[in-house]
C-alpha cells in the first residue's frame, strides 16, 4: 500500500503522532506488531476475556480511552500484526518491510512519504545465579501478563531490580492477589532525594505507590539485591542480601524468600535496530533528533524510548511533536513550534524528570562479582560467565571480540538480552549493535522480494525500451 506517512509503533507516541498528522489531513498508516493499539503501556485484555474492569489494571486510563476513542473516528489505517523487519530507503521514500500475522511467513510492504520510528523500549535483566530457571520473568513481562493475558506469574512474588517499573508490577501484581513477599530495590534512597528538586511533579504519583504497598503490606527493602534464585525445575525461593554503599554485597545479610515467581528489572534500554539500519545517528544508545524529533536521515522521524527512555507521558508529547512537524513539512511549509509550545514545554520537564530518575537508578556498581562462572549469560547460546571471563582472560577487550570468541550475542535475540551483561563482565559501556534486520526473516521472504525487486526492475527497463523504440533513433 501507499501512503503519507507511516508510523512504526502504536504505543503512546506512535498514536499521539498519527492522530496529529491525521487532523492535518496526511495519510496514515499505523504499523504494529500487536493485536490492537496500545503498546506495553496501554497493552489491552484479549477480547475474549471479557474483562469487566480493565482500568484497574493501568495508570492515566482516561488518557488511553481518549487517544482510543479519536482513533477510531479517524482516517487512520491500523495495520496489526505487522512485524516489521526493516525499513528501506528508497527514491521515493522509506519502504516498511513487514512480515504478517503470529506465523510471521508472509510479507507486506508499505510504501510512503516519511516514516517516524516509535518502536519503544525494552527490558534490560543483569544475570545472577540461577535467573534462567522457570518462574524467573522479567517485571515488563508479569506486568505484560496480567495486562494482556489477566494471569499473574506466581502465587507469591519477589519484584526485583531497580527502576521506576518495579513500583507499578509490584502493586499490579499485589492487587491481582498475588502475595508480594517484598519489592527488592538496589538502589539507595538517598540518590532519589538528591534529586528531590527535579522530580518534584513526580512525588505525588511514587507516593501513591507507596500507599498502595502499605495497604497490601508490601515489605520494601532498599539497597538489597537478589544473589541467587533457588530450585531444580522451577523457582523455589530467593537469596536476598543488602548492599553497601559501594553496591558490594554486606557479610551476613542474606536471607531467603520463599516464592514460586520473580520478576526482575534493571532498567530500560531503547529499540534503534531500524534506526541504525536506516543509517540514522545515535547520541549513545538512542535515537538523534532535533526539536522536531527530526533524525539527521531526510524523511525520517523518532519519538518515544527510541530517542531516550522517559515513560508514556514524555512519548506522547514528542509523538504529538513529531505528527505535527510531519505534516507541515510534507506540506511544504516551515513548521511554526509554537503551535505545539505547551507539548515543547511539556517535554523538557519530562526530560529533566527522565535525566534525574535515570541517575537514581543506575545498577550496583559491582554486581559482577556476584556472577558464578557457572551462572549463563547468553541463554540463546548458552554462553556461561566463566567463558566469558576466559575470553577476557584471552586478550578480549570488548563485547565484540567476546561475541566472537564465545557466541555470546549470536543467537536469536542477537545480544538484545545478554549485551549490557556482557559489557559488564568485558568492563566497557554497552554501544548499539548494527543489526540488519530488526527481527528473523524466514529466507523464503527475502527470496520472494529479490524475485519481485528483480520483476520490478524488468518491467521498468521494458518500459523504458518500449518509450525509446516509439520515439525511433533520435
Amino acid at each position: 500500500m501507499r501512503t503519507d506517512l507511516a508510523v512504526i509503533g502504536a504505543g503512546p507516541a506512535g498514536l499521539a503522532a498519527a492522530l496529529a498528522a491525521d487532523r492535518r489531513g496526511l495519510r496514515v498508516a499505523l504499523v504494529d506488531a500487536a493485536p490492537e493499539p496500545g503498546g506495553q503501556f496501554y497493552r489491552q485484555p484479549a477480547a475474549g476475556l471479557r474483562a469487566e474492569r480493565p482500568q484497574v489494571l493501568h495508570h492515566r486510563w482516561r488518557t488511553w480511552t481518549r487517544l482510543r476513542d479519536r482513533l477510531a473516528t479517524s482516517s487512520v489505517r491500523v495495520l496489526s500484526e505487522h512485524h516489521v523487519w526493516c525499513v528501506e530507503r528508497t527514491p521515493d521514500g522509506p519502504t516498511v518491510h513487514a512480515l504478517l500475522g503470529p506465523e510471521q511467513e508472509k510479507p507486506a510492504e508499505v510504501r510512503a512519504t516519511a516514516v517516524l520510528l516509535a518502536t519503544g523500549g525494552y527490558e534490560t535483566v543483569l544475570p545472577f545465579p540461577g535467573w534462567t530457571l522457570p518462574g524467573v520473568v522479567t517485571a515488563g513481562g508479569a506486568q505484560a501478563m496480567l495486562k494482556g493475558g489477566l494471569v499473574v506469574p506466581g502465587r507469591t512474588a519477589v519484584v526485583a531490580g531497580t527502576g521506576p517499573l518495579l513500583l507499578p508490577v509490584a502493586t499490579g501484581l499485589a492487587a491481582a492477589g498475588v502475595r508480594v513477599a517484598a519489592l527488592v530495590e538496589s538502589a539507595d534512597p538517598g540518590r532519589l532525594l538528591r534529586h528531590t528538586g527535579a522530580l518534584a511533579g513526580k512525588l505525588p504519583e511514587g507516593a501513591g505507590y507507596a500507599a498502595r504497598l502499605l495497604r497490601h503490606r508490601v515489605p520494601f527493602l532498599a539497597r538489597h539485591t537478589v544473589v541467587r534464585a533457588h530450585g531444580d525445575n522451577r523457582l523455589t525461593g530467593v537469596t536476598v542480601a543488602a548492599l553497601d554503599a559501594q553496591g558490594r554485597v554486606r557479610p551476613g545479610t542474606e536471607r531467603r524468600l520463599p516464592c514460586d515467581a520473580l520478576a526482575v528489572s534493571h532498567g530500560m534500554l531503547p529499540h534503534t535496530d531500524l534506526a541504525e539500519s536506516l543509517g540514522c545517528r545515535l547520541d549513545g544508545l538512542t535515537v538523534a533528533v532535533d526539536a522536531e524529533q527530526r533524525t539527521d536521515v531526510p524523511g525520517v522521524w523518532a519519538a518515544g524510548e527510541a530517542t531516550g527512555v522517559g515513560g508514556a507521558a514524555l512519548a506522547l508529547a514528542e509523538g504529538h511533536i513529531a505528527g505535527r512537524s510531519i505534516a507541515a513539512r510534507l506540506r511544504g511549509t516551515v513548521p511554526d513550534p509554537g503551535e505545539w509550545a505547551p507539548a515543547a514545554r511539556a517535554r523538557a520537564r519530562l526530560r529533566g524528570y527522565a535525566a534525574a530518575l535515570d541517575a537514581a537508578y543506575a545498577p550496583p556498581a559491582h554486581w559482577t562479582d556476584r556472577v558464578t562462572d557457572d551462572t549463563v549469560v547468553c541463554r540463546c547460546e548458552e554462553v556461561t560467565a566463566g567463558a566469558v571471563r576466559e575470553a577476557l582472560a584471552l586478550g578480549a577487550g570488548d563485547a565484540r571480540t567476546v561475541k566472537l570468541l564465545t557466541r555470546a550475542g549470536m543467537g536469536w535475540c542477537q545480544g538484545r538480552m545478554c549485551g549490557p551483561a556482557v559489557a559488564g563482565l568485558a568492563g566497557c559501556e554497552p554501544v548499539p549493535s548494527r543489526r540488519p534486520f530488526a527481527r528473523p526473516v524466514p529466507l523464503g521472504v527475502l527470496a520472494e522480494q529479490h524475485e519481485q525487486h528483480e520483476q520490478h526492475e524488468q518491467h521498468e527497463q521494458h518500459e523504458q525500451h518500449e518509450q525509446h523504440t516509439e520515439r525511433g533513433p533520435s
